[in-house]
């Protein structure tokens, strides 16, 4: 079996090659003495008193995070393991999208970098730690699922409640009435209202509709796009191949009881990671975000996080 870090080495080989020579920074987990979160230039700001963000028009010192004068700001939540080909597809696809829009965001990569199962949610969360204090809202966002119709707005969700993208009646897979993944916009103070998202999600699926009983219990309602003239079959381009990457479904220890129940125990407050490395780095010309982070699991509480039972051993002694 093809071991972590050599797919992390293929990964780097292969935006290298595709950079056409810009020196790339290595997407190995080294560790970090201080990897902060974003920080609001105007949030220290004493009253009458305000802040200036100063803009460089250079390359070498551009910051993609500075938006202008936009009201609000959309961080692209992107949870991420060795699907560097859809990647590729994601990041002009979408910038290209928002753009005809006028929608003000930054692409975040949640790149999970320890041996534990892929974990969705926790990365979201984490990836609303790094961002929150700079973006006003998030978008929860599939890498595999590419919008197509214009009519799909990216806006400021509502009072009521987060905005889904990709309902039921447009996504091509999923179709049940609570579904809400793919890709689902929430307020800033709404995710911290639903406590983020359940830890306990190790592997694929379940997680979102987990989240759904979040925005319930919260007294929040789930809107979607309205007069949509597309349907399930072109609202969308799907861009995973099952036979080339197939989903985790793996069922070990107390998993399928435990997540069939609401989380009142985890979530964005208690989430256990570490970033190892950040890198601010642009493909095909789109500046982007990626972080390195390694989840925590405990696994007397989530053993599922690893059911091989050798993860756990392998995590604590990488570098």
């Amino acid at each position: 079996m093809v071991s972590i870090s050599t797919v992390n080495w293929l990964f780097v080989s292969g935006l290298s090659f595709c950079l056409g020579g810009i020196a790339v920074l290595s997407f190995m987990p080294l560790s970090s003495d201080c990897i902060c979160p974003l920080k609001n230039p105007f949030a220290n700001s004493r009253d009458g008193e305000k802040a200036v963000l100063t803009v460089p028009t250079t390359a070498k010192s551009r910051q993609p995070h500075a938006h202008n004068a936009a009201i609000h700001k959309m961080a692209v939540l992107v949870p991420f393991r060795d699907r560097f080909e859809e990647l590729l597809q994601f990041v002009p696809h979408l910038t290209e999208f928002l753009q005809r829009q006028g929608v003000a965001h930054h692409i975040f990569v949640l790149n999970q970098v320890d041996r534990f199962r892929f974990n969705r949610a926790s990365l979201i969360n984490v990836g609303f730690h790094f961002s929150n204090e700079v973006y006003d809202y998030i978008a929860m966002h599939d890498v595999d699922l590419l919008p197509r119709n214009d009519d799909l707005l990216y806006e400021y969700p509502s009072s009521l409640g987060p905005l889904h993208i990709a309902g039921p009646k447009l996504h091509p897979k999923y179709h049940y009435d609570n579904f809400v993944g793919g890709i689902l916009l929430v307020r800033r103070e709404h995710f911290k209202k639903m406590n983020g998202m359940s830890n306990q999600y190790w592997g694929w699926g379940l997680e979102d509709d987990e989240f759904f009983v979040r925005i319930r219990d919260a007294g929040l309602q789930v809107t979607r796009p309205q007069n949509i003239q597309t349907g399930i079959n072109d609202t969308f381009s799907h861009i995973h191949n099952r036979h080339h990457r197939k989903r985790d479904t793996q069922k070990c220890f107390n998993q399928k009881e435990m997540t069939r129940k609401r989380d009142h125990n985890t979530g964005l407050d208690n989430v256990k990671y570490k970033i190892l490395k950040i890198h601010e780095l642009q493909m095909d010309g789109v500046d982007i975000t990626v972080l390195n982070i390694q989840l925590e699991c405990d696994i007397n509480k989530t053993p599922w996080c690893d059911c091989s039972g050798t993860a756990a051993a392998a995590s604590a002694v990488q570098t």
